[in-house]
């Protein structure tokens, strides 16, 4: 027997907003050998921000939500990029994820307040 229904997290539905946003980056790429993939790079884009939308509406700071979304699409796809593609990724390039990341953590803590939970973006428990 199914337990109750529970509402996805927050941070679930920003991996999710993330992951399509990657998915679709990367097909993108492969489009240009093979045009089916553009219904990939359509439906992923479409669910990057639809999921990207219900972030915010959950009252997430939307320099935290972007911010996080950006800087985890930009390194997953270059990392995806450098294992799929052999494209290439530099020294300088690996320094210049890591400043982004860390601007990300630094916007990310700027925005919380004294007693603030870290569990969820938005603040909320479950």
């Amino acid at each position: 027997m199914p337990g109750p229904r529970t509402r996805p997290s927050t941070w679930g539905l920003l991996a999710g907003a993330v992951g399509s946003e990657v998915s679709a980056t990367l097909a993108l790429r492969a489009a240009s050998d093979r045009p089916s993939w553009y219904a990939l790079v359509v439906v992923g884009y479409v669910a990057a921000f639809v999921l990207l939308a219900a972030v915010l509406r959950r009252g997430t700071a939307i320099g935290v939500a972007y911010g996080l979304w950006a800087a985890s699409g930009v390194t997953l796809t270059a990392l995806a990029g450098a294992l799929l593609f052999a494209e290439p990724l530099t020294p300088l390039m690996l320094l210049g994820i890591a400043l982004i990341i860390g601007g990300v953590l630094l916007v990310e803590l700027g925005s919380r307040h004294p007693g603030d939970a870290p569990a969820e973006p938005s603040g909320e428990s479950s």
